[in-house]
């Protein structure tokens, strides 16, 4: 079992978004915060989060094995090649958000996560250079709390624009840093509060 996965008592104090959708919760307890440092998942969360844009997060979390099948496995090299014939076919594959805007924007950020890994060594050592490689450690009572951005997201989200992403608003951005740990949103009497300031 990894170090980081939770063992998630019988009755528990969490946060109140994933209310009472197993997928949510499982969701929640093991992967919401854990800081992450490979690559490709944060390729995946990358995507994902752009495909969330006007949607709920749990829509996309039922349709993210699709996702996986559709796009690579979230492979960047592999997305980046995806020509005219390949996103067509994604635009008819009712296992994914059929968006074109968000499709193409895929394979756009692809290309945009290659440069940055070329320039960088890695796009992890790139996007964490802008919380210092540590993860910020808010104290949150309630939902109502958190902030929907941050002057760090915006900031991420003009770079990473300027850069040539799509779909990496400051809100996509944000939820991005609470997905992969780059802040610990999770509220203070949530039993993975302090599971995941421990982690680093």
């Amino acid at each position: 079992m990894p170090p980081n996965k939770p063992t998630t008592p019988k009755t528990v104090q969490r946060c109140a978004w994933p209310g009472d959708d197993p997928l949510y919760q499982r969701y929640h307890d093991e992967e919401w915060g854990v800081p992450l440092h490979d690559d490709r998942t944060l390729f995946e969360f990358l995507i994902l989060e752009g495909a969330q844009a006007g949607l709920s997060w749990i829509t996309v979390l039922r349709k993210r094995e699709a996702y996986r099948r559709a796009f690579a496995q979230f492979d960047p090299e592999k997305v980046a090649r995806f020509d005219r014939k390949r996103i067509a076919a994604l635009l008819e594959d009712p296992g994914i958000i059929r968006n074109r805007q968000k499709v193409e924007s895929a394979v756009g950020n692809a290309k945009a996560f290659l440069d940055v890994q070329k320039e960088f060594g890695s796009f992890d050592r790139y996007i964490w250079d802008f919380v210092n490689g540590r993860p910020i450690q808010n104290r949150w009572k309630t939902l109502k709390d958190i902030p929907p951005e941050t002057e760090v997201s915006q900031t991420i989200s003009q770079d990473m624009r300027r850069r040539g992403f799509r779909f990496v608003g400051p809100t996509i951005v944000y939820a991005h840093m609470q997905a992969t740990g780059m802040v610990n949103d999770h509220v203070v009497d949530c039993f993975r509060y302090a599971e995941i300031a421990a982690l680093r």
